[in-house]
């Protein structure tokens, strides 16, 4: 719990950093990179005159429509697009920043919920037995491996890392670094606060509780009363599903996509099974968890949707020698 609230609060701080080296950067690298390509256009004879250069160039960073990530090279023109705003999404310091510390909040609420739960009693004990049980979870009941426990951690450890490995090794996506950890930020936020929050209201016994596998004092302790749901399974999800919609948005013709979504949801059902094999959830809670984080990977990033991305596009286009600018409006 703790080691996910440093993550958060360390990576809300990167994305603060990296939001206002971008917006105070992209004006220029926007005006260069215009000016470069008339530049350009001038040695095929198709160069506007000085006038239309300096117009042109002083415009670009003024320019208030939305782009089209797809259009940032056009082969017909040697265009490229002035808006600065070049994202699917659209995320605000202060929103954001409110959502997030509500989340680090009800995660800590929550935390002190499960520090506060009871151990079982000896009679509580006898009374866990896998009659009692949904016919689809008992199959789980009585399980216990400390080695599928630890190899859970590596996963779990790893899941936090690819999101923000997809950020920066994606060129498409490392120029909105800031934006798009703010948004892992906030996922992984919101994820942990229903966790723990979920885990610290509902006693449900974790299957080891069931069997005689584990140590007669780890089956009586409270931390075998937090089995719904499973907090491993729904961050796998929701940060591997976070990585596949980013990816997907900022990347519409890749091939790699159905492979990253694939790569998903494997990863996900890997975390369930070993988290079942070491005892520590149910086929249920999994299949809840699971459910529960691919929702929120996906969401968040869709509630951050830029509404006019993809709709306005904007470009330098020379015709018959004259220079203009090329405005695309998709209804």
């Amino acid at each position: 719990m703790k080691k996910h609230l440093v993550i958060c609060a360390t990576f809300f701080l990167i994305s603060s950093a990296f939001s206002q080296t971008n917006n105070t950067s992209q004006d220029t690298l926007s005006r260069d990179s215009l000016k470069n390509t008339l530049i350009n256009d001038s040695s095929k004879n198709l160069s506007p005159d000085a006038a239309s250069l300096t117009n042109l160039s002083s415009a670009a960073p003024t320019a208030k429509s939305k782009t089209n990530a797809e259009s940032v090279f056009n082969k017909k023109t040697n265009g490229v697009l002035i808006n600065k705003n070049n994202s699917p999404y659209k995320t605000h310091f202060v929103t954001d920043g409110l959502v997030i510390t509500a989340a680090v909040a009800t995660t800590l609420a929550g935390y002190t919920l499960i520090k506060n739960k009871n151990d079982l009693t000896p009679a509580e004990l006898a009374t866990k037995t896998k009659d009692k049980l949904p016919f689809f979870d008992r199959g789980i009941a009585g399980n216990y491996s400390t080695q599928a426990n630890k190899d859970s951690y590596i996963l779990f450890d790893a899941s936090y890392v690819i999101p923000v490995a997809m950020i920066f090794i994606n060129k498409n996506e490392r120029t909105k670094a800031g934006q798009l950890i703010t948004l892992y930020v906030e996922t992984i936020g919101i994820t942990g606060a229903m966790y723990t929050l979920t885990a610290g209201l509902v006693y449900r016994s974790r299957p080891f509780v069931y069997g005689d596998k584990a140590p007669l004092d780890k089956r009586l302790d409270k931390g075998g009363q937090r089995s719904f749901y499973g907090g491993h399974v729904a961050t796998t999800a929701a940060a591997t599903f976070l990585t596949a919609k980013i990816f997907s948005d900022f990347n519409p013709n890749s091939k790699l996509r159905p492979y990253i979504w694939a790569a998903s949801g494997i990863l996900t059902a890997s975390m369930a099974y070993m988290r079942m094999q070491a005892g520590y959830h149910f086929f249920s809670d999994c299949v809840l968890s699971a459910a529960i984080g691919t929702a929120t990977g996906i969401l968040i990033p869709s509630l951050h949707k830029n509404k006019n991305f993809e709709k306005i596009s904007m470009a330098p286009e020379m015709i018959n020698g004259n220079a203009g600018m090329h405005l695309t409006y998709r209804f």
